[in-house]
């Protein structure tokens, strides 16, 4: 059954972005997986999020092994697999077991064999000993309780010149403020320096997000 479009009461600003922000909370966090799915994507991500451009940021090669921390509804975990090809490996990595199942239907639905789920804890993404060549992580930064211990523990996945790509929000928006879902790039830059990374690259065109990329620091 569709949502029936209900026209809203008129409310001044701040009571209106409130109001949205709750919407956005009870989707994301109720149990249906397909409003989940829309909380996920369904406000323009596309249009704000830039994924094409963030993927090609990112440089994969075919081949490339990539861990998608808090995958969600696979967003960029699609775009990641085919960005690695068919020789290459996408993990998508999740706490939450119903988005799982889902985004591995949906994988299996578009023949991207190369997209492996892993039911992750919330202290560990629980990768292969075999390793990856990217530890991405974006819009999940900010839900990840001890951020440098799980970061240091998650470094000794890493091949020989791994990386570590963080998107989160970085408090320009008011939504994301207004619902808490933001971490300040100066907090992740000294966060992933404590866990053991050095700052590679600092990207700039995501209107409200920050977008950094980090090596393992040399033992």
């Amino acid at each position: 059954m569709g949502l029936i479009p209900v026209r809203p009461p008129v409310r001044s600003g701040g009571a209106r972005r409130a109001a949205i922000a709750a919407l956005a909370a009870v989707l994301l966090f109720s149990g249906c997986t397909p409003l989940k799915r829309f909380a996920y994507e369904g406000f323009g991500r596309d249009g704000w999020q830039k994924p094409d451009e963030v993927i090609a940021a990112l440089a994969l090669r075919p081949g490339d092994r990539v861990a998608d921390i808090g995958s969600g509804s696979g967003y960029f975990s699609f775009r990641l697999a085919r960005a690695v090809g068919a020789s290459g490996r996408v993990y998508a990595v999740d706490v939450d077991r119903a988005m799982n199942e889902d985004l591995a239907e949906r994988a299996r639905e578009a023949g991207l064999a190369n997209i492996e789920v892993v039911d992750a804890r919330a202290d560990d993404p629980m990768l292969p000993e075999t390793g990856v060549d990217l530890l991405f992580v974006s819009d999940a930064y900010h839900h990840i309780g001890d951020r440098v211990r799980y970061f240091s523990n998650a470094a000794k996945t890493l091949r020989p010149g791994g990386r570590l790509a963080v998107v989160d929000f970085d408090g320009r928006g008011w939504f994301e403020r207004t619902i808490g879902h933001t971490t300040p790039p100066e907090v992740i830059k000294k966060e992933m320096e404590q866990a053991g990374y050095r700052l590679e690259r600092e990207f700039d065109f995501l209107e409200r997000q920050s977008f950094l990329v980090f090596s393992r620091q040399a033992p």
